[in-house]
């Protein structure tokens, strides 16, 4: 025990010593982590539109009002013909163009059917899809309201309906910050481990240090734990600061869950996600090197971790890599504790599959290293 407290003494002088570390350790991730949520949303909103109405007519204005003032569209273009509207969209100005034909009020009433044109710039899939199924929700609410206008009260004949009432569990008013501030966080967690840590053993080896380790008794295992223990308790520190002042004060995010559990998940996955980082230091010669390894598995563990998109829409063959990725097990877990208050029974796996992370990780970065005496 004292050889890794002389170890650990030495590691955080390292830390501390460095001025241009600090800010990197504790001050970006917060950074981030209050700013990216604000960013990093899916409800598409303030989609431009462009407007074609041959026909001037009270319905046809009640429409356009409708859509304006759902707060998902700006209209930016009210234009007398279809050509100076998809010039709008040509020069990236608009992202749909709705046309009423003339007659769209008379024929509404007498034959109580009328059609209307609607073009998407799909160039953004996911902003065009969204785009389109917002505008034809509310058309087909005017087009309802419509209709029970319409409607004598004389001639009414009721019939039976079903009245959908949905209830939404664990995020009730549908706040996506609620859903992507957990996962951000899990992700500067990972970051934050996985950067500094790979860069540790290189330094020593940069520096020259390495080698009057090399000639000490220091066991192997005790020069790992040295390297990892430091990075660990800055991790913990991190995601504290993270949940209770950025997610709790910020966004009002409290988790549902025990904490108590949370925080031993994430004990154990810093622990798999230190050894990741200790590996590839161990492999690395000069900083740079750990630093392109690093970053092109980190690319990866955040893209295909469920973090923006989900891993049950990924092919086959991206589910395989997803279910080997640490990240997206935590990320799961964050949100399922944060947001739905599971228990361990809940998380059991989790709680396997990144305890076998950890083993694998931290053992081969063992073996790997190599001392001389």
């Amino acid at each position: 025990m004292r050889t890794i407290r002389l170890l650990l003494e030495k590691e955080f002088r390292q830390i501390f010593r460095n001025k241009a570390l600090l800010p990197m350790i504790f001050a970006m991730p917060l950074i981030q982590l209050i700013i990216l949520p604000l960013a990093a949303d899916y409800e598409v909103k303030n989609i431009s539109i462009s407007v074609v109405d041959h026909d001037h007519s009270s319905y046809s204005q009640k429409l356009i009002s409708s859509i304006t003032s759902s707060g998902y569209f700006k209209l930016i273009g009210y234009t007398s013909s279809y050509s100076e509207a998809i010039h709008l969209v040509e020069i990236d100005k608009a992202d749909l163009v709705l046309e009423v034909p003339a007659g769209f009020e008379k024929n509404l009433v007498r034959e109580n059917e009328q059609k209307l044109f609607i073009a998407i710039n799909a160039i953004n899939g996911v902003k065009a899809g969204l785009g389109g199924a917002y505008l034809n929700k509310i058309i087909a609410n005017f087009n309802t309201d419509i209709q029970l206008q319409l409607i004598q009260p004389s001639r009414y004949n009721p019939v039976p309906v079903i009245d959908v009432v949905p209830t939404n569990w664990y995020n009730p008013f549908m706040n996506y910050k609620f859903f992507i501030v957990p996962g951000i966080l899990a992700i500067l967690v990972t970051m934050i481990g996985g950067y500094m840590c790979a860069l540790n053993i290189v330094k020593e080896k940069e520096v020259g240090t390495i080698e009057q380790i090399n000639v000490t008794p220091i066991k192997k295992i005790h020069f790992i734990l040295g390297k990892l223990i430091p990075f660990w308790i800055i991790g913990i520190f991190v995601f504290t600061i993270g949940l209770v002042v950025v997610a709790r004060l910020i966004y009002g995010i409290v988790p549902m869950g025990n904490i108590v559990l949370l925080y031993s998940f994430l004990s154990v996955y810093l622990v798999a996600l230190l050894g990741f980082g200790l590996l590839i230091s161990t492999y690395s010669e000069t900083q740079q090197q750990a630093i392109s390894v690093a970053f092109f598995f980190v690319m990866i563990f955040i893209l295909m971790s469920g973090l923006f998109t989900s891993i049950d829409s990924m092919p086959d063959w991206a589910k395989v890599i997803a279910q080997l990725n640490p990240v997206t097990y935590f990320i799961e877990v964050m949100r399922m504790i944060v947001l739905k208050g599971s228990g361990f029974k809940d998380i059991k796996w989790h709680f396997v599959i990144v305890a076998i992370f950890a083993f694998v990780l931290n053992g081969w970065a063992i073996l790997n290293y190599k001392k001389t005496t």
